[in-house]
């Protein structure tokens, strides 16, 4: 499986000697940064499979909205972004050495391309890469900070953290609540591979963490917490890769917990697309509300509420002041009504993926059950994808 340490390790030891002002051989350089795989062919990836986005763009691209990839930067050389769907200008990188940010990037807006049978999930989505490191288990999360704020100060609505930090800070915290504030929804993943690690901003309240899963919808990572809230794919994915050079190419496969969050960001493209009136709290109760819950039906502290929805997400009916799972009404400023114009844009086979959900306590064992009811039918009773063959 492809892996990301040490070339990060080594990727951060040559921008080390760079600071200090030692030569460093472009060769070297050259050979430390990423390649590509080549440029995948076979069956559409399992990750890709699950989210389905060819089914949901009828109703939803993410057209409209700017997704930040904050972590390595972007690469893009890579053919299969849009002329111009990678923004430029203050405090952007075009350039991705270590591949992560590229690879995430790909996830939430790669273009569908002849040439391969890997898309992104929100192709109308643009994309404004960020670097902040390139080290590997996360960076300073003053610098993080320092990235958020650049985000919101260029307009982005959702901002992927790509790359989480390893440790908390004030600055951190001060700038997921101005996030907040100002309408834009943070999605961090929970990507702590060892017991007692901790990802920001991934536990601080008000960020939408992730946890990430196997095809067997088995947990990917260590970490664990109340605070994870969905789960969606982190292994053996599809993705850009950096050094395309101007090509349609590709890494894989790729096993990165950090990436399940990626394919969260473009859902929440999707969503925020087809509901630009929904706030950040309730898109999250949207995207939590709706997704496929584990055996017990409850919160798990590694997958959180469930694996991602994401047709359901999108299409889902759901009234004012209905209640995210396990907590209070995620009501933002707004009144959350559905608008008329959502019905008119959605097909006949959007009937088939709304849940009715009345009511509060009762609401969700019902909308849980008549979820799991059609997509049963759907499926001619045979076991979810997310159960091992």
């Amino acid at each position: 499986m492809v892996g990301f340490a040490g070339k990060s390790a080594v990727a951060g030891c040559v921008g080390f000697m760079a600071l200090l002002g030692t030569p460093v051989p472009s060769t070297a350089v050259a050979e430390q940064c990423a390649n590509p795989t080549g440029t995948y062919t076979a069956a559409v990836p399992w990750g890709q499979r699950l989210i389905d986005p060819v089914r949901i763009w009828p109703l939803s691209r993410g057209t409209g909205q700017l997704v930040a990839v904050i972590g390595t930067g972007v690469d893009g050389g890579n053919g299969q972004f849009a002329p111009g769907q990678l923004l430029g200008g203050q405090g952007t990188q075009a350039d991705d050495c270590d591949g992560r940010g590229t690879i995430a990037a790909g996830i939430v807006g790669a273009q569908p391309d002849p040439s391969t049978t890997f898309t992104g999930i929100a192709p109308g989505a643009r994309i404004l890469p960020i670097r902040y490191t390139q080290v590997n288990g996360g960076g300073d999360p003053g610098q993080l900070a320092s990235a958020i704020e650049t985000a919101l100060n260029r307009g982005a609505g959702i901002i992927l953290i790509a790359v989480p930090a390893a440790s908390d800070s004030p600055a951190l915290t001060d700038a997921v609540s101005r996030a907040r504030e100002k309408g834009a929804l943070i999605v961090s993943p929970a990507a702590g591979s060892q017991q007692g690690q901790t990802s920001y901003p991934t536990a601080t309240p008000g960020v939408l963490a992730v946890g990430s899963t196997n095809q067997a919808g088995e947990a990917v990572q260590t970490e664990a917490g109340s605070y994870v809230g969905i789960s969606a794919p982190g292994a053996e994915l599809v993705s850009t890769s950096a050094g395309a050079g101007g090509t349609v190419a590709h890494r894989w496969p790729v096993s990165d917990p950090s990436l399940a969050a990626a394919h969260v960001a473009g859902v929440a493209a999707l969503v925020r697309a087809y509901h630009p009136e929904l706030s950040p709290e309730q898109v999250v109760t949207r995207l939590t509300l709706t997704a496929h819950r584990g055996p017990s039906g409850g919160h798990d502290p590694r997958r959180g509420w469930g694996a991602i929805d994401a047709y359901a997400a999108v299409s889902a009916s759901i009234p004012a002041g209905t209640p995210g799972p396990g907590g209070p009404p995620s009501v933002g400023p707004e009144t959350f009504v559905v608008p008329a114009a959502a019905s008119a844009r959605a097909n006949a086979d959007k009937v088939s993926g709304v849940l009715a959900i009345s009511g509060v306590a009762a609401a969700i064992a019902a909308g849980v059950v008549v979820a799991a009811v059609r997509r049963g039918k759907r499926r001619g009773w045979k076991p979810s994808r997310f159960r091992a063959s």
